[in-house]
């Protein structure tokens, strides 16, 4: 398993939260995800032989998102 923090752009309430969060949990391979308001962060937890962060960037900006860092 392996870790990973994402920075976010454009995230302003709890539904933003949710919305980022919901998208990432549907990729296959990740275990976990915390999603962090205050600090615009994610923090996921994934298989690296089933995704990999490209998905991740994908679905957040697709999300109507940005990933800054």
């Amino acid at each position: 398993m392996e870790t990973k923090i994402i920075r976010i752009g454009g995230m302003t309430c709890g539904g933003c939260v949710n919305s980022v969060k919901n998208v990432l949990q549907k990729i296959t391979g990740v275990s976990s995800v915390e999603v962090s308001l205050e600090q615009g962060l994610a923090k996921v937890q994934y298989d690296a032989t089933k995704t990999n962060t490209d998905q991740f960037r994908g679905a957040i900006e697709n999300a109507g998102f940005e990933v800054t860092g």
